[in-house]
């Protein structure tokens, strides 16, 4: 019985619909290679803890000097600000574990220090190798876990990401109004399985 589960697990990616101020962003959650991850922040989409939140940072290697390790990303808070922390850190997915990469249109929960992420995440706007394990932008060298990955909408990630901005920080940010999890009756069993504290 338990190893149908772990089947059905490694067959489901749930898809979210993140919908903001600047239009609809799709994407898929990678369950089976970082359930830790997914598990998190599909608690925080249950909660609502994502309604009312807002991107307000976007991170661009060509235009922050202080910006010595190259990334380009757009990054999220919950309603209650960047630190909002309910159900505790979680442990780091490592990219040399999951094999997952940091490419363009991808999932990764920002972080300061392993085992520390809480309920924020950014979106890769172009490839950042250097979020993952091995790269430079972390100190420690342990990367940015990925969790999933924009199957549409990259035209509304690529919008928020070239927003006005002074150094980092959007001068307006963009606004969350709801995160939905879209999931197909038959991959019902996997998130269960995967993710009892959802239910």
């Amino acid at each position: 019985m338990a190893g149908g589960g772990v089947a059905m697990a490694h067959a489901a990616e749930p898809q979210v619909r993140i919908e903001t101020s600047y239009g609809v962003i799709e994407a898929r959650l990678h369950l089976s290679v970082a359930p830790i991850s997914v598990c998190n922040f599909l608690r925080y989409v249950a909660g609502g803890y994502y309604d009312g939140g807002q991107f307000f940072r976007t991170v661009r290697h060509d235009v922050f000097a202080g910006n010595a390790v190259p990334i380009d990303v757009i990054q999220m808070e919950a309603r209650d600000g960047e630190e909002t922390n309910v159900y505790g850190p979680i442990m780091l997915e490592r990219t040399s574990e999951t094999h997952l990469t940091h490419r363009a249109g991808a999932l990764s929960m920002a972080r300061w220090g392993p085992d520390t992420a809480t309920s924020s995440f950014s979106i890769v706007v172009h490839n950042s190798p250097e979020m993952d394990y091995g790269g430079r932008r972390n100190p420690d060298g342990q990367g940015f876990a990925v969790f999933g990955q924009v199957d549409r909408g990259m035209d509304v990630v690529r919008k928020i990401y070239h927003a006005e901005a002074y150094e980092e920080k959007l001068k307006m940010p963009v606004k969350i109004s709801a995160i939905r999890l879209k999931m197909k009756d038959k991959d019902q069993p996997a998130l269960r399985a995967a993710c009892p504290a959802l239910f």
